[in-house]
């Protein structure tokens, strides 16, 4: 599930450049500032989820959470925006790994997993 949850992370870096050229275009450091996103994002393991979180600057974040197997209401690969540090929104799911177009479409952002 590795492979597909770094498609997610790919997403997100592509919407961060889109966003960098509209609102960052007088900055000379905007490949500087690419690679910082880029190089902060990362993947922790939990026991029943995998956890994206975002390190820009000195600020961490979660971006969202995606199901890994065995979860009573959601399917495994199921990405799920983030309540709290440690707990997804368990409303519903915001796409799945495993099906890149139903993420592609607007509920990966560069901010997260909305």
């Amino acid at each position: 599930m590795r492979k597909e949850i770094e498609k997610v992370l790919d997403v997100m870096k592509a919407d961060y450049q889109k966003w960098a050229r509209v609102w960052d275009r007088s900055s000379p450091n905007m490949s500087k500032s690419q690679a910082e996103y880029d190089d902060g994002l990362e993947v922790s393991e939990g026991s029943r989820y995998y956890k994206i979180i975002s390190n820009k600057g000195d600020q961490r974040t979660v971006a969202g959470f995606v199901v890994k197997e065995g979860h009573p209401k959601f399917k495994e690969g199921d990405l799920l925006k983030a309540a709290s540090w440690n707990a997804p929104a368990k409303n519903f799911a915001r796409g799945n790994v495993f099906d890149v177009e139903s993420f592609k479409t607007g509920s990966v952002h560069w901010t997260g997993i909305g």
